[in-house]
């Protein structure tokens, strides 16, 4: 390998990488434009180590270990908040970065600069979903103040479910016998909302809903 092949596929690292990098800094994620691009560059560098530096070894173990190894970066970006999970699809866009990174350090720019681009495409439009921009589903907040019995969440789970209302995320308050809940739900366009609701309120624990 050339000099000029070696600076070329780190260049084309810092550029994919930093495509996806900055989508995540400019969405302000816990992982921005610089570990991206550290991230895709590194695991560049360390695939293009393990094909001319050991020739007489199996350069796939080296890459292997790049996949399973940035796991523990990408955990780092993922925080909870109660019940709520943040930061999975950063710790994702991570993880492709370094396949996209070991990509270019084989040499195989067109897969890496395709994959470059159907991720960010994805990113860019959930961003906008969540902005509202796209609509195949209206985003509203569920609260229910209830007696806390077991199986609540379970019921109230279902009642959901069998309207094909998908929960985003649930947070959950306990305080001297009750139970508030607070339900992120993304509803069908065909939903009836009202019907929902009595069907929530004939839960016998259930003391009062509120919709946001």
């Amino acid at each position: 390998m050339s000099t000029l092949d070696i600076v070329l596929r780190l260049l084309s690292a810092v550029v994919l990488g930093g495509i996806i990098g900055w989508e995540r800094e400019h969405t302000a994620r816990p992982a921005g434009l610089r570990t991206h691009i550290l991230v895709c560059v590194g695991s560049a560098l360390i695939t293009i180590i393990s094909i001319e530096g050991f020739s007489n070894a199996d350069p796939s173990r080296v890459a292997a270990q790049i996949v399973s190894g940035i796991g523990f970066l990408g955990a780092g970006t993922i925080m909870r908040e109660g019940l709520t999970v943040k930061g999975l699809t950063t710790a994702a866009s991570l993880w492709t970065v370094a396949g996209i990174g070991i990509a270019v350090g084989t040499g195989f720019y067109l897969a890496a600069a395709i994959t470059t681009v159907l991720v960010f495409l994805a990113l860019v439009a959930m961003y906008f979903r969540e902005k509202g921009v796209i609509k195949t589903t209206s985003r509203r907040k569920i609260i229910i103040e209830a007696i806390n019995q077991p199986g609540l969440i379970g019921r109230t789970g279902t009642v959901l479910g069998n309207h094909g209302i998908d929960i985003d995320s649930v947070q959950l308050k306990i305080e001297q016998g009750l139970i508030l809940m607070e339900f992120v739900v993304r509803l069908p366009a065909q939903t009836d909302l009202g019907q929902v609701v009595e069907e929530l309120r004939q839960i016998d624990p259930v003391k009062s809903i509120e919709l946001e």
